[in-house]
């Protein structure tokens, strides 16, 4: 890398400062004036962009439909079901007047008292009960059924402990919401939403996920059952990517969301509600980066492709021409594709810059190169470098992108299944989920051995994973018979 970019805390020697200083220096966020609460950069949100439009077409191909709810919440609402209440209270952000006046000195402005609302109402921290508050009056009879919804926005959940992407006060997210006529449509949805995004975490996010269900006390407020996607980042620690969650009738009961069934007798709607949320910016990074900044994967990449120019400014004519029409075709085939041509910035600054930034391919066009009929083309994955053939180069650049993708996921599935460990000795657990790791441990399902857990190691059940075969066996801390084997780790 360049001098000037050469300042990146390398990931062995502090892990949270290299993420942190990454996010930063790679154009992608940073902190607001606002507590707790981040702005996010154009290059940054460009690949939110990108997640959300993947996902926005994954969702509408289920039958899901976009809509908008409001912003604030009645604080009467939360009280209608009293688990999810509980869940939310301390994170709720309350709006209590409604207007402002000036000092009388004129040096400010101060809270009007006369302005105090009837009802205070709470910035959302989820939308369950707006949402569901709104389904009574669209639902009267199962052919209303099923409802399936989604709304893209933000929401407020009052942290103490902030980091960029990971976990802020005020945070985007998608969150879908669906009503069933049955049980077993509902269950189904929720199960259904958990797969489309691991499908999106593994094959547009290179991230391998463990799709598992959460336990008891891991659940959504108000859940039945939670529904989960578990990633390993670079640290060993797990990242809870994606839930989705099986209501019941729990939130049709509390909002008296009812139907006429077939036999035309009332019962309550069956609920879901499922999102994901800019965490997965912190996902993205934290799996792939190294050293040099980002490594994105090519689906999720603003700029797929940059061509910067070496040459003297005689000769720069010449080069324009061809890398213009390197980028018509490469964008012919559907690449995103920038020509950095701009002469206030030295070749070597703008190369650590696009590595910093995580451009997956690199084209360096110069003049003696253009003779002898080569560009050089670098893979940010692999910072492998080559002379190419400048004939037929965009469609191998098309084949290369591909390569990308696919070896990106390669390489965290590799690091990621060999620091999964099955593990029944308490003693030896302590000591090594310290440093990292996915522990699949058998667990007698009671909330008193998963809190010890957790008091002693800081490490949480993830989830029962769908895919490990559930063998007898017995709790590593209370020695009694085992009801599941249990992915245990650290998280953030």
């Amino acid at each position: 890398m360049a001098k000037e970019l050469s300042f990146l805390t390398k990931r062995s020697e502090d892990y949270s400062k290299w993420y942190n200083e990454l996010v930063v220096k790679a154009d992608l966020a940073e902190q607001s004036d606002v507590r707790g609460c981040m702005v996010i950069k154009p290059y940054g949100y460009a690949i939110w962009e990108k997640m959300q439009r993947i996902l926005d077409d994954m969702f509408k191909e289920t039958g899901v439909q976009n809509a908008y709810f409001p912003l604030l919440i009645p604080k009467s609402f939360l009280s209608k079901e009293a688990e999810h209440v509980e869940g939310f209270a301390k994170e709720c952000a309350v709006v209590t007047h409604y207007r402002l006046k000036s000092k009388e000195d004129k040096s400010g402005v101060v809270v009007d008292p006369a302005a105090r609302l009837e009802e205070e109402l709470i910035i959302r921290p989820t939308s369950e009960t707006i949402i569901w508050n709104t389904f009574r009056n669209w639902i009267h009879s199962y052919r209303d059924l099923p409802l399936l919804v989604n709304q893209w926005c933000n929401v407020m959940r009052w942290e103490m402990r902030t980091r960029l992407f990971l976990r802020t006060s005020e945070f985007l997210w998608q969150e879908g919401h669906t009503a069933h006529a049955t049980r077993e449509e509902a269950e189904a949805r929720a199960q259904q939403m958990l797969k489309v995004y691991a499908n999106f975490a593994e094959k547009y996010m290179a991230v391998p996920v463990v799709q598992g269900v959460k336990s008891e006390t891991e659940r959504f407020a108000g859940a039945l059952d939670t529904y989960t996607i578990e990633a390993m980042m670079q640290d060993g620690k797990a990242l809870q990517s994606g839930t989705s969650h099986f209501l019941g009738q729990n939130f049709g009961k509390a909002f008296d969301v009812q139907f006429l069934n077939k036999e035309n007798k009332p019962e309550y709607a069956w609920a879901t509600s499922w999102g994901v949320s800019t965490r997965l910016m912190g996902a993205l990074i934290m799996t792939h980066s190294d050293d040099n900044g980002l490594v994105l994967p090519p689906a999720l990449a603003p700029i797929q492709v940059v061509i910067i120019p070496i040459a003297k400014e005689s000769q720069m004519a010449m080069i324009d021409e061809k890398a213009n029409e390197l980028s018509k075709k490469l964008k012919a085939l559907g690449i995103s594709v920038k020509y950095d041509n701009a002469d206030n910035k030295r070749p070597g600054f703008k190369f650590a810059d696009y590595e910093l930034k995580g451009v997956p391919v690199r084209v360096v066009i110069g003049a003696r190169d253009l003779e002898n009929g080569v560009v050089e083309v670098m893979r940010r994955d692999t910072l492998e470098k080559e002379n190419m053939p400048l004939e037929g180069i965009a469609e191998h650049i098309k084949q290369l992108l591909d390569e990308i993708q696919a070896n990106i996921f390669k390489k965290a599935k590799d690091y990621r299944d060999a620091r999964i460990y099955e593990c029944d000795d308490y003693e030896d657990f302590k000591k090594r989920v310290q440093n990292g790791g996915f522990f699949l441990c058998h667990w007698d399902g009671t909330a008193e051995t998963e809190a010890k857990i957790k008091e002693d190691t800081q490490a949480t059940i993830r989830c029962v994973p769908f895919d490990v075969e559930q063998t007898p066996g017995v709790d590593m801390v209370s020695g009694k018979p085992a009801v599941a084997r249990v992915l245990i780790a650290r998280s953030y």
